[in-house]
C-alpha cells in the first residue's frame, strides 16, 4: 500500500491539486482556471475568494477519482504564485480587504523610480537580493495601505493580516498566520542572510510587523486541516514553497551549480548556489531557495514575465489558435520565423534589463509574413529571453551550466525545447514528472513526515523524460542571437531607455 501527498499549486491563471505517491506517481491531478481581473492598464489583480473556490474545486475532482488514496493523504504541501499581495481580516472565512494585487501588476512602478531616484536601489538589493521594481510585495502591500480606505486603519488595530498565497491559503485551511523563507525573501522585506522580517525594509515601506506571519523552514508542520472541504480534519500541512524554488526542488537540484527552467505564465530559471548567497552583477535576483531545519540553501533567479502568457495572448487577443496547444502546429507550418522577432513584454521586462515600461514589439515583418511565422516568432521570443538568463548566470557563477532540466507547460513543445538546446548549445533535459513545481512542495511536505528519508532519497526516484542536444553551429547560433539583440535595442529605444550595449566578442 502506497502513501499519499496531496500537492496544491496555486498559480497565476489556475489552481492545481495533485495526489502523489512515495514513488513520485502522479495518482490523480485537477486544473480549475479563475478569472484575471484588469481594472486599468497595466494592474492585475485576483479575486481571494475565486481562488479558493477555485482550490477546493481541484481538490474535490482529485478526490473523486481517487477516493480510496485520498483518504490516506498524510500530509499536504502548498507552492503558490509568488509576490502576489494579499490582505484579509482575521475572521474565520479570512474576509478579503481588497483584491490580491498580482506579480505582473506595474501599478508601482513610479514609486519605484523615486526610490532608485533617492539612491536605495543598492541598500535594497544588499539586505534582501531583489531590486526595486513593482514585480514584488512590498510597494504593492504599501500601496494598498495608502489607497485602499481604512487598510491603514485596520493594520494599526491588528484586524488584518498580509500574507502571499501560500500564507492565505495555510490561513484558510488551518487557522494559522504563517510563512516560509522562499516567499518572504520575494516581498522586499526580508533580510536574506537572517531571513527574518527587516526592521529596515518595514520602515522604508512603512509596513507595521503586526501585518506579518512568522517565518518557518520550509519543511515543518504548519498547522492541521480544519474544515477543509473533501479533507479530515487534523491532516498536517507541512510543505510551503514559492513555485519556482518548489520547482527547482521538485527537479532534484540539490548541489551548487543545478539548474533549471521553468516555462509557465512567466520562464523562470534558478541556479542552486550553495549555503552562501551570490549577488548578482548581471540583473538577476538572489532568493532563498529552501530552508531545512537551521540549514539555508540560495539561488540565483532570472524572471521572464512573459512566456506562456504569450500563447494565452496569441490565443485570446489575437485569436490566432483556438487552444494554447495548437501553437506548436502553427509554429511548425513554416521552416523558421523568415527573420520575424517577437519580444514578449507584455508586462515590463524583467531580468537582466529591468525595464517596467517595455512594450511587446514584432520585427521584420514583411508582405509575405504569417501567422506560422508569427507563431514560430512567439515561442522563439520565449526561448531568447531565456538564453539571455542563463548567460547572465553563467557570468554570476563563472561556470558553463548543464544540463538544463526543464519542466512546466511549455516545456512540452518539442519545437521550443529544440530551439531553446539550439539557442543555448548545451543539453536541455525534460522531467519525466512536468508538474514539478507542485512535485516540489510535495516532497518538503512528505519529507517532513518520512515519506522520504531525505535528499539523497529524492534523488534517486528522479527521472528524465527526453534529452534535447544542439543541431545548429555557433555561426547560426551567433546569427539567431544578433537579431534578438537589433529586437531589444529598439524596445529600450521605445521605452524612453538606454539601448543595452553590445557585449564585447571574446
Amino acid at each position: 500500500m502506497g502513501r499519499y501527498v496531496l500537492a496544491i499549486d496555486q498559480g497565476t491563471t489556475g489552481s492545481t491539486a495533485l495526489l502523489i505517491d512515495d514513488h513520485l506517481t502522479v495518482k490523480a491531478a485537477a486544473t480549475v482556471e479563475f478569472p484575471q481581473h484588469f481594472p486599468q492598464p497595466a494592474w492585475v489583480e485576483h479575486d481571494l475568494n475565486e481562488i479558493w473556490a477555485s482550490v477546493i474545486k481541484a481538490v474535490g475532482l482529485v478526490l473523486q477519482k481517487e477516493p480510496e488514496a485520498a483518504r490516506q493523504v498524510e500530509a499536504i504541501g502548498i507552492t503558490n504564485q509568488r509576490e502576489t499581495t494579499c490582505l484579509w481580516h482575521r475572521d474565520a472565512d479570512a474576509t478579503p480587504v481588497c483584491r490580491a494585487i498580482v506579480w505582473q501588476d506595474r501599478r508601482t512602478a513610479e514609486e519605484c523610480a523615486r526610490l532608485k531616484k533617492g539612491g536605495l536601489e543598492k541598500t535594497v538589493h544588499k539586505l534582501t537580493g531583489l531590486r526595486l521594481d513593482p514585480y514584488f510585495s512590498g510597494t504593492k502591500l504599501a500601496w494598498i495601505l495608502k489607497n485602499v480606505p481604512e487598510a491603514a486603519k485596520l493594520a494599526r488595530q491588528g484586524k488584518i493580516a498580509f500574507g502571499t498565497i501560500e500564507s492565505y491559503l495555510l490561513y484558510r485551511m488551518t487557522g494559522n498566520h504563517l510563512t516560509e523563507p522562499s516567499n518572504a525573501c520575494r516581498t522586499l522585506l526580508m533580510n536574506l542572510k537572517t531571513c527574518e522580517w527587516d526592521e529596515e525594509m518595514l520602515k522604508l515601506f512603512r509596513i507595521p510587523q503586526s501585518l506579518l506571519p512568522q517565518i518557518l523552514p520550509s519543511s515543518v508542520t504548519y498547522g492541521k486541516t480544519r474544515n477543509f472541504s473533501g479533507i479530515p480534519d487534523g491532516v498536517p500541512v507541512t510543505g510551503l514553497a514559492g513555485d519556482q524554488q518548489s520547482a527547482l526542488f521538485g527537479q532534484a537540484c540539490f548541489t551548487k551549480g543545478a539548474v533549471k527552467c521553468t516555462y509557465g505564465t512567466g520562464a523562470f530559471i534558478l541556479a542552486n548556489t550553495g549555503k552562501a548567497p551570490i549577488y548578482s552583477k548581471h540583473g538577476l535576483l538572489t532568493s532563498v531557495a529552501w530552508k531545512l531545519g537551521k540549514e539555508t540553501t540560495y539561488c540565483v533567479e532570472g524572471s521572464a514575465f512573459i512566456a506562456g502568457a504569450a500563447v494565452q495572448w496569441a490565443r485570446d487577443g489575437m485569436k490566432m489558435i483556438a487552444k494554447s496547444s495548437d501553437i506548436e502546429a502553427l509554429a511548425a507550418s513554416v521552416p523558421d520565423s523568415d527573420g520575424v522577432v517577437f519580444v514578449p513584454a507584455l508586462s515590463g521586462m524583467g531580468a537582466p534589463h529591468w525595464l517596467p515600461t517595455a512594450k511587446g514589439l514584432f520585427t521584420g515583418i514583411t508582405r509575405r509574413t504569417s501567422q506560422g511565422h508569427m507563431a514560430r516568432a512567439i515561442l522563439e521570443g520565449i526561448a531568447f529571453q531565456v538564453r539571455e538568463l542563463l548567460e547572465a548566470m553563467t557570468h554570476d557563477l563563472g561556470k558553463k551550466l548543464s544540463p538544463i532540466k526543464v519542466d512546466g507547460g511549455a516545456s512540452a513543445d518539442d519545437l521550443l525545447m529544440q530551439f531553446q538546446t539550439d539557442l543555448l548549445g548545451v543539453e536541455v533535459v525534460r522531467s519525466q514528472i512536468m508538474e514539478t513545481t507542485a512535485l516540489g512542495a510535495a516532497l518538503q511536505a512528505g519529507l517532513a513526515v518520512g515519506i522520504w528519508t531525505g535528499l539523497d532519497d529524492v534523488q534517486k526516484r528522479w527521472k528524465a523524460a527526453k534529452s534535447f542536444q544542439p543541431k545548429i553551429d555557433a555561426k547560426k547560433r551567433r546569427e539567431e542571437i544578433v537579431r534578438w539583440d537589433l529586437a531589444m535595442q529598439a524596445v529600450h529605444l521605445l521605452a524612453g531607455a538606454k539601448a543595452p550595449k553590445k557585449k564585447k566578442k571574446k
